[in-house]
């Protein structure tokens, strides 16, 4: 892989552990308010298909989870990382793809936990158009850079992998702050509340801590090695159902 593809892919090693991260940073200002419309999703062939593709797989809850973690994740990056130079398709694609494993259906066809099923299922969905698209010699649909999907990969495999020593890539470092944030609450003096109330409206929550908490419950009831239970089997569901920060807005 050649340097420019490790950085506009998101390759860059930073820490893994988000508290030591976050705490060498010293912003000169607090979280600003960062809009939906100033963080817009990627107008790219590859972003619609896979938008599409997610629409179609993904519960409303589960899909609007992934469009607030794009959108927090943006701002997050904005606020606290802007030298971090991966592109905002990368980061769209691992957030649509991130929960992907989580469906009732990819829960029961396999006995790997959900993030990593996640994780090979967007390697292959990336790389290659729906077995059932038709192919159309004059616009062949549009698949992702194998360092690319790699990248996408590699963030939705770790996304639940939360430690304390080693290195994560950025763009998984990202997805695992705004995935913790819009799940749980955390890090809120990160995120203008006006930018949750915005993204919030944009992509309505519709009871999540609910529905997540219930999936935790039901992955850990057909596979009780699953890697979520590292985070706690009661503890994150219960963090996930006491996220004060998103009540209003479930």
């Amino acid at each position: 892989m050649d340097s420019h593809n490790e950085t506009v892919f998101g390759f860059t090693p930073v820490p893994s552990s988000a508290q030591g991260l976050l705490s060498s940073l010293t912003p000169s200002a607090p979280a600003p308010f960062i809009p939906v419309s100033a963080t817009p999703v990627p107008d790219t062939a590859l972003s619609r298909r896979i938008d599409k593709y997610a629409k179609s797989h993904l519960p409303a809850p589960t899909y609007n989870h992934s469009l607030r973690v794009y959108h927090f994740g943006l701002a997050i990056k904005s606020h606290l990382f802007p030298s971090w130079a991966f592109t905002d398709e990368t980061y769209f694609l691992a957030c649509l793809l991130h929960d992907i494993g989580s469906t009732e259906e990819n829960l029961k066809s396999t006995k790997l936990s959900f993030e990593f099923y996640g994780g090979f299922l967007a390697l292959d969905v990336l790389q290659k158009p729906q077995a059932s698209a038709k192919p159309q010699a004059s616009a062949p649909e549009a698949v992702a850079p194998r360092d690319q999907a790699e990248s996408v990969a590699e963030a939705i495999i770790r996304h639940q992998d939360l430690c304390e020593t080693g290195k994560i890539t950025a763009v998984g470092q990202l997805l695992q702050l705004a995935t913790i944030f819009d799940n749980t609450g955390a890090y809120s003096e990160y995120v203008h509340p006006s930018t949750i109330e915005d993204v919030s409206a944009h992509f309505p929550r519709m009871k999540w801590s609910r529905c997540f908490a219930a999936t935790i419950h039901r992955e850990n009831e057909l596979k009780p090695w699953a890697h979520t239970t590292t985070l706690g089997e009661e503890a994150f569901p219960a963090k996930v159902l006491g996220n004060k920060l998103m009540a209003p807005f479930e």
